[in-house]
């Protein structure tokens, strides 16, 4: 009789135990491409100390995406790591969790009425701009829905969202994505340096890149590579946007339900809830327990560095899933259609926070 009941354990054990062992090797990659974007961090930071020397502040997490670009574009990722490197969005939700322990409510509340109205013209002008742009290059439907959710939520997640709601060919999925990363990725390089040229202030260049920049992982490097405080905005203004993803993602089942006169969405609470993103609650309950003052200072601070080791596993994955070569086999149309359609989706909301900025300083 004991040993019946032992047995499940047992098994329970086994296959957690296998389970573990298949996410090592990319986890440890994943840590060891992180760590290598930190020790460049600083040991630029210490030669230019030593010298004398004035020299660019590229932070870890640029650093950890071009380290993760260079593997994965020469060498490749063996099959035995990618287990692993697929946590990297876990690792993404779990930091900006953690991240909300840097917030009161307050905080969030600072990101004012104003900002609000603008991450609504963006969503609204994206989704409209994107089908009228993918319809103009003759991409496929679902194709063309999937890429105008991914640039106006919240990237790869809203389009993996989409892709069972609608019912997308797994092929149309991998070109949205593989066209939001690479986009995400010249987003790194060039929102800070038009940010600094045009003298934003934080607020008002962390609003844009969380207005401009769809994947999460790349619109918090953005805001982190202008400054901290640009990082902190930068979320918040990407947090409202990825909250509307189960909206925009049921109002597109819905539409693709009744076109394909199937029997569409049932239980429209219940399929809200199971695309709305979690971790955004999860961020505004550590937020809401930081202004009760629940966490001691002490405890506040290894919550913030907790969720600095956490992006510093996702950006590693960004740069270590980014594949060039993959791209080029996936034709030039879907990417062109990217492309056009984020450098005006840029543009515009350029524009909207500059000509608000009077108001949301």
């Amino acid at each position: 009789m004991a040993s019946s009941i032992a047995l499940p354990a047992t098994e329970f054990q086994d296959n957690l135990f296998k389970r573990a062992a298949r996410l090592l090797p990319g986890l440890l990659l994943l840590a060891g491409v992180g760590w290598a974007g930190k020790l460049m961090e600083q040991s630029i930071a210490r030669y230019g100390k030593a010298h004398h020397l004035t020299l660019p502040n590229i932070e870890y997490v640029l650093w950890a995406i071009l380290i993760g670009l260079v593997i994965s574009n020469t060498v490749g990722i063996p099959a035995m790591f990618r287990p692993g490197l697929a946590t990297y969005e876990f690792w993404l939700k779990a930091g900006i969790v953690l991240l909300g322990s840097r917030f009161i409510l307050g905080d969030v509340l600072k990101l004012g009425g104003v900002s609000l109205i603008l991450v609504a013209i963006e969503i609204t002008v994206s989704l409209l701009f994107m089908t009228a742009l993918g319809k103009a290059f003759h991409l496929s439907p679902k194709l063309t829905d999937l890429l105008a959710i991914g640039s106006s939520i919240c990237g790869v997640s809203a389009i993996i969202a989409a892709q069972g709601a609608i019912d997308a060919d797994e092929e149309d999925s991998s070109y949205a994505i593989a066209a939001v990363l690479a986009l995400g990725a010249v987003a790194l390089f060039t929102f800070p340096l038009i940010g600094h040229a045009l003298g934003m202030s934080d607020t008002s260049y962390g609003i844009w890149a969380g207005l401009g920049v769809d994947n999460t992982a790349e619109a918090t490097a953005a805001g982190a590579l202008f400054s901290d405080a640009a990082g902190k905005v930068a979320v918040l203004a990407k947090t409202a946007r990825n909250a509307m993803i189960g909206f925009v993602v049921l109002g597109y089942a819905i539409h693709w339900a009744r076109k394909q006169h199937t029997a569409g969405v049932g239980n429209k609470a219940a399929f809200l809830w199971q695309k709305f993103p979690k971790f955004v609650l999860g961020f505004l309950v550590i937020s809401a327990l930081a202004t009760a003052t629940v966490f001691s200072g002490a405890q506040l601070g290894s919550l913030a560095n907790l969720s600095r080791w956490a992006f510093l596993l996702t950006f590693a994955g960004v740069g270590l899933r980014t594949n060039i070569g993959d791209m080029r086999k996936q034709g030039l149309r879907p990417f062109m259609v990217g492309a056009v359609g984020e450098i005006v989706i840029a543009g515009l909301t350029l524009g909207l926070v500059l000509g608000a900025s009077r108001f949301i300083h």
